[in-house]
């Protein structure tokens, strides 16, 4: 394996008092070389700028407000690739022990992020032989090519006084490093730095067609959205077995399976206005444009802001381009959101050994399996979803899948790098996970199994997903997708109607509701004695309304406004409501179900799919499951 690591160190020596000091600026640099593996790399592939025209400077120096510290003339350096090789980089910041200013006492602006106390910052591992403390300022990579311009901004809190003496005539001296590598690990050129995110414990895989799991090389191409063919990984149920890229895992230490989602703007091509009902217009099913990138769209001709959980426009119009909102939600001050991992099928309920079985209301994390063949947890409250999902792998941020991540599935499955098809329905009237019609249904629900909507058991009627057939109902068109999306069980999803108040309800009544606190939509009254709502990152809110026709109050990119105009159509007897793709059933959140849940049931036929949505109370119904995202 050839490496190569390059060390850039930035000494930065300041001495501050509370009363007129003197302070270095970033006086000088040194460049170190280290190296393993074979010399096959020219040293020239790096290129370090440092502007050291304007060094940062605290001469007469008093500790300072932060908006006073944000108009400090920053130090600024550049980092450049000028090869043709992708680079991986750690850049830190890292004081030393001639340092004798306690880092508490200091704030810091990196980029243009909010300034923090230095100690605040995530911790890493020294890396200077006098090095006394270590706090990352960034991770990421550089293609080929590429540069990437840097700023800090560094003064004494404000909150520092005469009374802290300790902060009195004292040094601190820091370094600037960054550790850079030559890559080994795989990475898609189109992805633009959304590369699946890994973690202990999280197993990148390769699936065969036939449904064997390997450990993935990924050194070399497990995943290529180009063609289709997304990233998997899996949970193990003994996490202390170890396994070799290459080695198959079986099937019975496979907890999870998860699909990652990377973050991506879409060109908007419909505002999803609708009032009501009118005609269907077949001319909106197209392909989806779709790019992705770590980068958040701003005011621009072709781009725009991404609209709020309010269901705020912003700056949005058809023709621009919008950041997903299913990645926007997770991003942070210093971190922004790379993409999600998505379970692969509707959760089960493991050890269940019957369809009755995985019918369970209850907060049961252990209880979680994601696997194909497994029956649907189904008969569970939002409530008890949410807690068990969220609690599921803390670490990795589980949570119960939201409106808008179903969304962002949808739509990265009807762009190029998805199967652009109307993904078949799950028909397995036992409610087993990753199944596929053999038929693609030529009706819609009518409450009977007829010949144009059969659902069974019956091998000839429904296939398991890898097959041929069963590869019809992922999200891909192979075995890298996502399955249960079309069909099996309705999943709730966490996208809850407010009342007339703007605050989330609980569901409809006493009777019929989801289990969190809060007021009855379509009644008197308040639930107190469930669980409290959790952060608003975790689900996605729509105004009041007491009808189901009110498309407009979508939230761009959840993939329900967008999918119209909608018309009621007649099945049989069955009066349905349907959206321009697909015929999927469309009903809107309104006072007497403000829950939605998505994809349809096995039963539904041509009104089963990934732009399907319906509205329901959030209690516990025998056809209902969820599914759990991890946001890394």
């Amino acid at each position: 394996m050839n490496r190569r690591k390059k060390i850039i160190y930035g000494i930065l020596v300041l001495t501050i008092v509370l009363v007129g000091v003197i302070g270095a600026s970033f006086a000088l640099w040194t460049q170190n070389f280290t190296q393993s593996g074979e010399n096959t790399i020219a040293s020239d592939c790096f290129q370090i700028t440092l502007n050291e025209e304007k060094g940062i400077s605290l001469e007469n120096s008093f500790p300072m407000y932060d908006k006073d510290g944000k108009k400090l003339t920053p130090y600024t350096f550049q980092v450049s690739n000028i090869c043709d090789r992708k680079v991986e980089y750690q850049l830190n910041f890292e004081t030393t022990n001639n340092s004798t200013l306690k880092d508490n006492y200091v704030k810091f602006m990196f980029q243009k992020e909010e300034p923090v106390i230095l100690s605040e910052k995530e911790r890493t591992k020294v890396t200077l032989s006098n090095g006394k403390s270590a706090y990352v300022l960034e991770k990421g990579y550089l293609t080929g090519k590429t540069s990437k311009e840097y700023s800090i901004r560094i003064w004494m809190d404000e909150k520092v006084t005469q009374a802290d003496s300790e902060a009195m005539n004292q040094l601190f001296e820091g370094k600037i490093t960054i550790t850079a590598s030559y890559l080994t690990r795989y990475y898609e050129e189109i992805l633009n730095g959304t590369d699946p995110v890994l973690k202990d414990g999280l197993i990148p895989v390769t699936i065969d067609n036939n449904g064997t799991v390997k450990k993935a090389d990924i050194t070399k191409e497990w995943y290529k959205y180009e063609s289709q063919k997304w990233a998997n990984a899996v949970i193990l149920e003994d996490e202390n077995q170890v396994y070799q890229s290459g080695q198959v895992i079986p099937e019975n230490n496979i907890e999870s399976y998860f699909v990652w989602i990377p973050r991506y703007k879409y060109k908007i091509w419909n505002m999803g206005k609708y009032e009501g009902l009118t005609s269907v217009d077949y001319n909106q099913v197209h392909t989806i444009e779709v790019v992705f990138g770590v980068d958040t769209t701003t005011d621009s001709e072709y781009e725009c802001r991404t609209p709020n959980q309010s269901g705020s426009d912003g700056t949005c119009s058809v023709g621009k381009y919008m950041t997903h909102p299913a990645f926007t939600a997770f991003d942070t001050e210093s971190n922004v959101t790379k993409g999600i991992w998505v379970g692969k099928f509707e959760t089960g309920y493991k050890d269940a050994l019957t369809k009755e079985e995985a019918q369970k209301n209850e907060n049961n994390p252990g209880k979680i399996q994601i696997k194909p063949d497994v029956y649907s947890w189904r008969g569970i409250q939002v409530a008890n979803a949410y807690l068990s999902s969220y609690n599921y792998r803390r670490e990795y941020d589980s949570h119960m899948m939201k409106n808008t991540e179903w969304g962002s599935v949808a739509y990265l499955q009807h762009s190029k790098y998805g199967s652009q098809a109307s993904v078949r329905i799950n028909n397995n009237s036992e409610y087993k996970t990753g199944y596929s019609g053999v038929h693609e249904p030529a009706c819609g629900y009518t409450g009977k199994n007829e010949e144009c909507n059969k659902y069974g058991i019956e091998e000839s009627i429904t296939k398991p997903w890898n097959t041929d057939i069963g590869y019809l109902s992922s999200t891909t068109g192979n075995i890298s997708g996502i399955y249960d999306m079309s069909g099996g069980a309705w999943e709730y999803v966490m996208g809850v109607m407010t009342n007339q108040e703007g605050i989330p309800c609980s569901g409809k009544d006493a009777t019929y509701n989801s289990g969190f606190n809060g007021p009855y939509c379509n009644a008197s009254g308040l639930k107190t004695d469930g669980i409290n709502y959790p952060d608003s990152k975790y689900y996605d809110i729509h105004s009041y309304l007491s009808i189901d026709e009110g498309y407009q109050r979508r939230i761009l990119g959840d993939a329900t406004g967008e999918m119209g105009p909608f018309m009621t159509k007649t099945y049989g007897t069955k009066n349905r409501q349907i959206g321009s793709w697909y015929d999927d059933e469309a009903w809107f959140l309104h006072s007497g179900w403000p829950w939605f849940f998505r994809g349809g049931l096995f039963t539904m036929g041509l009104g089963a799919g990934v732009f399907g949505f319906l509205p329901h109370e959030g209690h516990a119904n025998s056809d209902v499951g969820f599914r759990i995202v991890l946001s890394l």
